[in-house]
């Protein structure tokens, strides 16, 4: 069990006003479950997927009896999916954590024209964070308010908490979230700088007294010239940290059998942040490069191993002005992360901070140099764990593609949701590369509850491929087209709404699972059917991650054979950023944008020949409001 949250939330006072999270009707899920599945799969497999999830749901069966303990965990717990889902959606997963799950904010385009124009952006950043920690420790924090579909409800402030006080440990088996606001391991007061893959120690807080942007400037010009001098040089261990947590886990138990190594992993792993001075990636930096420099570094030859992908928040400041954020994901969502940029940015757009002016500390102590000690043994894995970076940045094919024709304004114009909107436009731009609808995840706050998280949004709906199929169809009309556009928005706005009000049925079925786990009982067969494992091989996995200042989010495929597609719809137009991987014989990033463009054309051409004679609201029922 995650070890996070085994205390009571700092953010007491935020959950008390919240609901618990609901758990759905068991029948419900199952029927739904049935309806998102039987378009995906073939007659024959539906057909007996149905008989399976009958079975399991009759009166007096299995279903019921694990529905039963899951009641019971509701009221026993603040939020009954939380432990399950944090595990099996990240904890237990054991691959690496560059590109597969580790997300990244790009910020834009800096120019620095020195080392010095670098350092004193970096000193401002961290006073920045400095600024931003100082809001969350006071609860100082406004609360969030839902947007979007049920705006306006509170939502849970718990994730914020997390930021700078959270470390990912890695297991053999599965991984650990230690908080280190708890007895076990105290706040931290400072920084970790990576510089020309080594590792400082960079005290934010001496004497009792924070840094001003001027001393954080002093040392972090004390920190690049220890780095250039080369006098004490170690290996990059940080490319441990890139690969799978199973043979990272091995690697870290062979580091802490010494006592230097073991001192400086605990320096890290305390740590409020990251922050990488990282070298000229070599490149343009055009928006596709910077955001796979920010998703991996560039492997070992630029600046892989400059990480530390273990600590849920590196910030990225290369020389070159590629800079940007990469999270840990396991402790919070995309929309905090974007939260937390968005005051940075706006922090360093203003003036120079007011500590620039406040007096200096008198004789600042040298950051301290990180130290390890390197056995062939650990050698060994280095040299591994490298290889394997090397294979992921080559493997992975990005395309950010800015699409200018129009952004959300245009969709609301026509009185549709543009997430909805675009939703539907992914799905006619796979089905146009690959033939076919599959399963899609779409990641859904459920954060109006006691300790929410996310929940998925089936986007692959029979509504959806019905446009689809429609939009490729030369005997179709105009009218039918719009019809069933109409169609496809309001089954995936209704699925959204199930979704944030705690009736999906990706979480209730991992808690069913999970129960039958913890009663020690044979894996019950509705799990193990082809259906419910292909239902869970997200092949298109979607997020929308807005923002009101110039940056993006981005983040790799989920499978081996799928598609990230992050997305960003402003005013006047909106940023795709589209993943895949070189190796899959199925994919392409740059097909899949080109289809996108092409569909997202048809679209509008539609909407505009259609206009006011059908929109989706028509006949669709308001909900009521929680």
């Amino acid at each position: 069990m995650p070890v996070l949250d085994k205390k009571p939330s700092r953010d007491q006072g935020d959950q008390n006003g919240l609901p618990k999270l609901p758990v759905p009707a068991l029948q419900q899920t199952l029927d739904m479950y049935l309806k998102c599945m039987r378009h995906l799969i073939p007659e024959e497999q539906f057909r007996k997927t149905k008989a399976i999830t009958e079975k399991f749901g009759a009166p007096g069966g299995l279903g019921e009896r694990l529905q039963r303990k899951l009641l019971q965990r509701r009221e026993a717990k603040a939020n009954w999916v939380y432990d399950y889902w944090v595990e099996d959606m990240y904890l237990n997963n054991r691959l690496a954590l560059p590109v597969n799950s580790s997300p990244a904010m790009v910020f834009p385009k800096q120019n620095f024209r020195t080392p010095s124009d670098m350092l004193r952006f970096t000193a401002h950043l961290i006073s920045g964070v400095l600024e931003y920690k100082c809001l969350i420790d006071g609860h100082a924090l406004p609360v969030d308010f839902a947007r979007g579909q049920l705006a306006g409800t509170p939502l849970c402030m718990e994730q914020y908490y997390r930021l700078f006080t959270s470390y990912r440990l890695p297991g053999p088996k599965t991984d650990t979230l230690v908080a280190q606001n708890s007895c076990v391991m105290p706040e931290p007061e400072h920084i970790i700088v990576a510089c020309k893959n080594q590792f400082f120690v960079l005290d934010v807080v001496i004497n009792f007294r924070r840094l001003s942007e001027k001393d954080l400037f002093t040392q972090l010009q004390k920190i690049m010239k220890k780095a250039e001098s080369g006098e004490e040089n170690f290996p990059p261990i940080g490319l441990l940290t890139s690969d799978g947590r199973t043979e990272w886990a091995e690697a870290r138990s062979a580091l802490i059998k010494d006592s230097t190594n073991r001192d400086s992993l605990d320096m890290i792993e305390r740590c409020l942040c990251l922050v990488c001075l990282d070298e000229p990636c070599g490149m343009d930096l055009s928006d596709t490069n910077r955001a796979m420099m920010m998703l991996h570094g560039g492997g070992k030859d630029k600046n892989g191993g400059n990480r530390w992908y273990d600590k849920p928040l590196q910030f990225i400041v290369g020389a070159d002005g590629c800079c940007g954020v990469v999270c840990e994901h396991s402790p919070f969502e995309g929309i905090v992360l974007v939260q937390c940029t968005e005051y940075l940015l706006k922090y360093m757009s203003g003036s120079p901070s007011k500590l620039v002016r406040a007096a200096s500390v008198s004789e600042l102590p040298s950051p301290r140099h990180l130290h390890w000690k390197c056995s062939p043994e650990i050698q060994k894995f280095l040299t591994s764990s490298a290889e394997k970076l090397q294979r992921l940045v080559k493997n992975l094919d990005m395309n950010v593609h800015k699409f200018s024709s129009y952004g959300k304004e245009f969709i609301k114009k026509h009185k549709m949701s543009p997430d909805a909107y675009i939703q539907v436009a992914l799905q006619f731009a796979f089905y146009r590369c690959h033939g076919r609808p599959v399963p899609t995840y779409e990641s859904a706050s459920i954060r109006r509850f006691q300790q929410g998280r996310v929940d998925n949004i089936r986007s692959s709906t029979a509504e959806a491929l019905e446009f689809v199929k429609t939009m490729t169809d030369k005997k179709s009309t105009d009218v039918e087209k719009m019809e069933k556009l109409c169609d496809a928005i309001k089954a995936q706005t209704n699925y959204t709404i199930l979704a944030i009000t705690g009736m999906a049925i990706d979480n209730h079925l991992l808690g069913l699972r999970e129960i039958s786990k913890e009663l020690n009982l044979e894996k019950p067969e509705i799990f193990t059917d082809e259906t419910y494992i292909a239902s869970n091989q997200f092949i298109l996995s979607t997020s929308q991650v807005p923002t009101t200042v110039e940056m993006f989010c981005c983040y790799g495929p989920v499978v081996p054979n799928g598609y990230g597609a992050c997305y960003n719809p402003q005013s006047d137009h909106i940023i795709f950023c589209v993943s895949s991987f070189h190796d899959s014989p199925e994919t392409s990033s740059d097909m899949f944008v080109k289809a996108l463009e092409e569909c997202l054309g048809e679209m509008q051409d539609l909407c505009n020949t259609q206009a006011g004679r059908v929109t989706p609201e028509r006949g669709l029922k308001r909900p009521m409001k929680l």
